[in-house]
Protein backbone atom coordinates (compact mmCIF):
# COMPACT_ATOMS: atom_id res chain seq x y z
CA UNK A 1 0.00 0.00 0.00
CA UNK A 2 2.71 2.67 0.50
CA UNK A 3 4.62 1.73 -2.48
CA UNK A 4 1.44 1.48 -4.54
CA UNK A 5 0.74 5.02 -3.07
CA UNK A 6 4.37 6.40 -2.93
CA UNK A 7 5.42 5.31 -6.96
CA UNK A 8 3.25 8.74 -8.50
CA UNK A 9 4.82 11.08 -5.95
CA UNK A 10 8.30 9.50 -6.70
CA UNK A 11 7.99 9.73 -10.95
CA UNK A 12 7.35 13.84 -9.97
CA UNK A 13 8.97 14.36 -7.29
CA UNK A 14 12.19 12.05 -7.43
CA UNK A 15 13.92 11.34 -3.95
CA UNK A 16 12.35 14.90 -2.73
CA UNK A 17 9.38 13.53 -2.18
CA UNK A 18 8.43 12.83 1.60
CA UNK A 19 7.19 10.87 4.14
CA UNK A 20 4.79 13.24 4.80
CA UNK A 21 3.79 13.18 1.45
CA UNK A 22 3.28 9.64 0.99
CA UNK A 23 1.25 9.12 3.85
CA UNK A 24 -1.21 11.29 2.60
CA UNK A 25 -1.49 9.70 -0.01
CA UNK A 26 -1.76 5.92 1.22
CA UNK A 27 -4.09 7.46 3.82
CA UNK A 28 -2.08 6.23 6.60
CA UNK A 29 0.05 8.05 9.57
CA UNK A 30 3.21 8.90 8.76
CA UNK A 31 4.45 7.10 11.82
CA UNK A 32 2.91 3.54 10.36
CA UNK A 33 5.77 3.68 7.01
CA UNK A 34 8.34 3.39 9.56
CA UNK A 35 6.90 0.60 10.88
CA UNK A 36 7.04 -1.28 7.12
CA UNK A 37 10.32 0.40 6.68
CA UNK A 38 13.66 1.87 8.24
CA UNK A 39 13.94 5.16 6.34
CA UNK A 40 13.16 6.83 3.44
CA UNK A 41 15.54 5.42 1.37
CA UNK A 42 14.02 1.96 2.17
CA UNK A 43 10.68 3.51 0.80
CA UNK A 44 12.72 4.58 -2.36
CA UNK A 45 14.49 1.56 -3.15
CA UNK A 46 11.24 -0.25 -2.76
CA UNK A 47 9.58 1.72 -5.28
CA UNK A 48 12.72 1.00 -7.72
CA UNK A 49 12.10 -2.70 -7.09
CA UNK A 50 8.65 -2.23 -8.03
CA UNK A 51 9.13 0.17 -11.11
CA UNK A 52 11.70 -2.79 -12.43
CA UNK A 53 9.65 -5.34 -11.08
CA UNK A 54 7.44 -7.43 -13.89
CA UNK A 55 4.88 -8.99 -11.62
CA UNK A 56 2.33 -6.25 -12.68
CA UNK A 57 2.76 -6.33 -16.33
CA UNK A 58 2.88 -10.51 -16.39
CA UNK A 59 -0.30 -9.89 -14.76
CA UNK A 60 -1.99 -7.92 -17.52
CA UNK A 61 -0.71 -10.20 -19.91
CA UNK A 62 -1.96 -13.06 -18.31
CA UNK A 63 -5.41 -10.89 -18.74
CA UNK A 64 -5.23 -11.03 -22.75
CA UNK A 65 -8.29 -13.42 -23.92
CA UNK A 66 -6.59 -16.45 -25.93
CA UNK A 67 -9.52 -15.63 -28.48
CA UNK A 68 -8.83 -12.55 -29.22
CA UNK A 69 -6.40 -12.60 -32.83
CA UNK A 70 -3.08 -13.24 -32.81
CA UNK A 71 -2.54 -9.80 -33.70
CA UNK A 72 -4.87 -8.18 -31.26
CA UNK A 73 -3.24 -10.19 -28.64
CA UNK A 74 0.09 -8.83 -29.48
CA UNK A 75 -1.34 -5.19 -29.62
CA UNK A 76 -2.88 -5.33 -26.30
CA UNK A 77 0.42 -6.83 -25.15
CA UNK A 78 2.73 -3.88 -26.64
CA UNK A 79 0.31 -1.54 -25.05
CA UNK A 80 0.78 -3.46 -21.76
CA UNK A 81 4.73 -3.35 -21.78
CA UNK A 82 5.09 -0.06 -23.04
CA UNK A 83 2.92 1.13 -19.89
CA UNK A 84 5.52 -1.03 -18.27
CA UNK A 85 8.63 0.68 -19.52
CA UNK A 86 7.48 4.29 -19.06
CA UNK A 87 6.72 3.50 -15.73
CA UNK A 88 9.79 2.20 -15.22
CA UNK A 89 11.74 4.48 -17.10
CA UNK A 90 9.92 7.61 -15.00
CA UNK A 91 10.80 6.57 -11.99
CA UNK A 92 14.33 5.15 -12.45
CA UNK A 93 14.82 8.37 -14.18
CA UNK A 94 13.19 10.71 -11.20
CA UNK A 95 15.67 8.83 -8.75
CA UNK A 96 18.83 9.49 -10.35
CA UNK A 97 18.28 12.72 -11.44
CA UNK A 98 17.62 13.82 -7.74
CA UNK A 99 20.81 11.46 -6.67
CA UNK A 100 19.07 8.85 -4.97
CA UNK A 101 20.49 6.12 -7.24
CA UNK A 102 24.20 6.52 -7.89
CA UNK A 103 26.94 4.77 -7.47
CA UNK A 104 28.11 3.14 -4.33
CA UNK A 105 24.91 3.67 -2.82
CA UNK A 106 23.58 0.10 -2.19
CA UNK A 107 20.00 0.34 -4.06
CA UNK A 108 18.58 -1.93 -5.79
CA UNK A 109 19.88 -0.72 -9.08
CA UNK A 110 23.41 -1.83 -8.30
CA UNK A 111 25.47 -4.51 -9.95
CA UNK A 112 27.81 -6.74 -7.57
CA UNK A 113 30.99 -4.59 -8.79
CA UNK A 114 29.38 -1.48 -7.44
CA UNK A 115 28.39 0.08 -11.09
CA UNK A 116 25.36 1.61 -11.29
CA UNK A 117 22.34 1.21 -13.78
CA UNK A 118 19.50 3.11 -15.01
CA UNK A 119 17.68 -0.09 -13.67
CA UNK A 120 18.15 -4.19 -12.49
CA UNK A 121 21.67 -5.73 -12.31
CA UNK A 122 22.21 -7.67 -15.48
CA UNK A 123 21.44 -10.83 -14.29
CA UNK A 124 18.02 -9.54 -13.17
CA UNK A 125 17.67 -7.70 -16.36
CA UNK A 126 18.34 -11.21 -18.26
CA UNK A 127 15.72 -12.92 -16.14
CA UNK A 128 13.11 -9.80 -16.50
CA UNK A 129 13.89 -10.40 -20.11
CA UNK A 130 13.02 -14.14 -20.10
CA UNK A 131 9.69 -13.59 -18.04
CA UNK A 132 8.53 -11.12 -20.59
CA UNK A 133 9.45 -12.93 -22.89
CA UNK A 134 7.96 -16.15 -21.42
CA UNK A 135 4.47 -13.83 -20.86
CA UNK A 136 4.35 -13.31 -24.57
CA UNK A 137 5.64 -16.79 -25.80
CA UNK A 138 2.20 -17.77 -23.84
CA UNK A 139 0.04 -15.58 -26.51
CA UNK A 140 1.31 -16.43 -29.46
CA UNK A 141 1.59 -20.35 -28.75
CA UNK A 142 -2.42 -21.02 -29.84
CA UNK A 143 -1.17 -19.92 -33.05
CA UNK A 144 2.34 -22.05 -32.66
CA UNK A 145 1.70 -23.75 -35.88
CA UNK A 146 0.71 -21.08 -38.16
CA UNK A 147 4.10 -19.37 -37.50
CA UNK A 148 7.18 -20.14 -39.31
CA UNK A 149 9.63 -20.00 -36.32
CA UNK A 150 9.01 -20.97 -32.85
CA UNK A 151 6.85 -19.13 -30.37
CA UNK A 152 9.79 -18.39 -28.62
CA UNK A 153 11.38 -16.57 -31.26
CA UNK A 154 8.63 -14.88 -32.38
CA UNK A 155 8.08 -13.20 -28.83
CA UNK A 156 12.07 -12.47 -28.86
CA UNK A 157 11.26 -10.89 -32.55
CA UNK A 158 8.29 -8.65 -30.90
CA UNK A 159 9.91 -7.62 -27.83
CA UNK A 160 13.84 -6.18 -29.85
CA UNK A 161 11.15 -4.66 -31.88
CA UNK A 162 8.86 -2.82 -28.95
CA UNK A 163 12.15 -2.27 -26.98
CA UNK A 164 13.71 -0.11 -30.02
CA UNK A 165 10.52 1.26 -31.14
CA UNK A 166 10.53 3.43 -27.09
CA UNK A 167 14.09 4.96 -27.56
CA UNK A 168 13.21 8.56 -28.32
CA UNK A 169 13.83 9.24 -31.76
CA UNK A 170 16.36 11.90 -32.78
CA UNK A 171 14.94 15.26 -34.07
CA UNK A 172 13.85 15.44 -37.11
CA UNK A 173 13.44 11.25 -37.44
CA UNK A 174 10.52 9.79 -38.35
CA UNK A 175 7.86 9.06 -35.90
CA UNK A 176 8.33 5.08 -34.23
CA UNK A 177 6.26 2.56 -35.17
CA UNK A 178 3.09 2.38 -34.03
CA UNK A 179 1.32 -0.55 -31.98
CA UNK A 180 -0.76 -1.72 -35.02
CA UNK A 181 2.27 -1.12 -37.56
CA UNK A 182 4.78 -3.01 -35.37
CA UNK A 183 2.62 -5.53 -34.89
CA UNK A 184 1.90 -6.36 -38.98
CA UNK A 185 5.73 -5.87 -39.77
CA UNK A 186 6.36 -8.68 -36.94
CA UNK A 187 3.53 -10.82 -38.47
CA UNK A 188 3.93 -9.96 -42.25
CA UNK A 189 7.01 -8.52 -42.86
CA UNK A 190 7.61 -5.29 -44.57
CA UNK A 191 7.40 -6.21 -48.50
CA UNK A 192 3.79 -5.47 -49.93
CA UNK A 193 1.58 -8.30 -51.19
CA UNK A 194 1.92 -8.72 -54.96
CA UNK A 195 -1.11 -7.28 -56.35
CA UNK A 196 -1.74 -4.87 -53.09
CA UNK A 197 -1.09 -1.53 -52.11
CA UNK A 198 -0.62 -2.91 -48.35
Amino acid sequence: MVVAAALPLVAEYGAAVTTSQIARAAGIGEATIFRAFKDKDEVLDACVAEAVGTDHVLRELATISLDEPLDVRLTEAAEALRAHLERMGTVVGALHASGHLRPGRGGPDEGRDGQHGAGPPHDARAQSFLALRDGVVELIEPDRDACRLSPEKVATAFLGLLFTRLHTPAPGAEAPLSPEELIAVLLHGSLKHPGSDR
